[in-house]
């Protein structure tokens, strides 16, 4: 009977670990990483060091994460802004520097978003880039207002279309350049810069740290720091495996489409060029739903936020103050729109990406690590002298 409860247990640590990593896979393969941009900005141009640096990236990536984890679950923080005050301490008042680059970070995600739809309107039907970012802006619009948990309820199924139909052309993609692959990467080694490849995986690190509110919040189910771990390896090892078999195909199709001018959408040109209608036209039907989707739930996050606003407090109907708060995230975001994706993760994740390195990965790698260490150490001195206090249950169990 012990027997049975124990392999329960297992069982059931071992789904909540496996679905607090899902959490970031699903966070970072989304409608960014499924056209193909960020992979070939990020690595694909720096030649063959693009599948060590991607490792890189996402060891930072996770490795951050896994701290954030940590300090939140063993000091029984309640939000995001407690986390980074906890970080930053003395300094408590620098955790501001969080909120800027996250509502930065999440507008110019909601401008990729659009830019992104936008591009592909103007690829597969020929629609004017500018109409077709006004079509896309008013649809996410009405969407966010009156449709929001609908898509919200969706969006699940919408990730596993495209991250299937990603799947499906990452695989035909390399196994059709299969016998010339050896040449094609002896020809990118030539011209890989391994230096600025390297910065740029911290770069991709700092920028995908935007996903750490939803991470604290969904990692409060793992119950101590060896669990946190092993979420992490797991969520580390899919990711890197996604993301290396995303630049293994851009890199032996990289002259192809640089060539036919394809560096926005590089997927979708490699996806109409495998001679597969249906593969085609799965993925870009997916993809359009992955970005409105991504759209809604991140405006409707901006409006849940912001609704309750002092300056709206005098506005007695909720859906007014929805309907203001939308409008002028949309006025931002399509503004942000109007420069196109490649600028949009160029520069705008780029530099978001330096603001992450400086005030997320290096703190929490260097000083959030050690505040952890010693946290969990005392707190472990404290039950070792039976003085367990209402947050030492995490302590107990921790392996760090």
């Amino acid at each position: 009977m012990e027997k049975q409860q124990r392999q329960a247990t297992k069982t059931m640590n071992f789904t909540g670990i496996f679905a607090v990593a899902c959490v970031l896979f699903s966070s970072h393969a989304g409608g960014g990483f499924a056209t193909g941009n960020q992979a070939t900005q990020y690595y694909v141009q720096y030649g063959w060091i693009a599948t060590v640096t991607a490792i890189i990236a996402m060891a930072l990536l996770t490795l951050t994460i896994r701290e954030c984890m940590i300090m939140y679950n063993s000091r029984g923080l309640s939000s995001y802004k407690e986390l980074f005050q906890n970080l930053y301490h003395p300094f408590g008042k620098f955790s501001v520097l969080f909120d800027i680059y996250f509502y930065t970070m999440v507008l110019c995600a909601v401008g990729a978003v659009i830019a992104g739809a936008a591009s592909l309107l103007n690829k597969t039907y020929n629609i004017s880039y500018i109409y077709a970012v006004l079509s896309v802006g008013a649809m996410l619009l009405i969407m966010t207002i009156f449709g929001a948990s609908l898509v919200s309820k969706a969006s699940t199924v919408m990730s596993v279309g495209i991250l299937a139909s990603c799947g499906v052309i990452f695989i035909l993609g390399i196994n059709e350049k299969l016998p010339e692959i050896s040449n094609i990467f002896a020809v990118r080694a030539s011209n890989a810069n391994i230096g600025t490849g390297i910065f740029k995986a911290f770069t991709y690190a700092g920028f995908q740290s935007v996903v750490i509110p939803t991470m604290i919040s969904c990692g409060k189910s793992l119950k101590s720091s060896k669990e946190i771990s092993r979420s992490m390896m797991v969520s580390f090892v899919i990711n890197s495996i996604a993301l290396i078999l995303s630049i293994i195909m851009l890199l032996v199709w990289y002259a192809e489409f640089t060539q036919a001018g394809e560096t926005t959408l590089p997927i979708l040109y490699i996806a109409g060029q495998l001679g597969r209608s249906y593969v085609f036209w799965a993925y870009n039907i997916c993809l359009f739903l992955c970005f409105i989707s991504t759209g809604v739930t991140t405006i409707y996050g901006f409006v849940e936020k912001f609704e309750k606003a002092k300056a709206l407090s005098k506005i007695n109907k909720v859906i007014i103050r929805r309907i203001i708060v939308s409008f002028f995230i949309m006025f931002m975001s399509m503004g942000i729109s109007m420069a196109g994706l490649d600028k949009i993760i160029k520069y705008g994740y780029g530099y978001m990406g330096y603001l992450g390195i400086a005030i997320i990965i290096v703190p929490f790698l260097t000083v959030g690590a050690y505040k952890n260490r010693k946290f969990l150490k005392e707190q472990n001195n404290n039950i070792n002298n039976n003085n367990i206090n209402s947050k030492s249950s995490f302590a107990e169990s921790a392996d760090y």
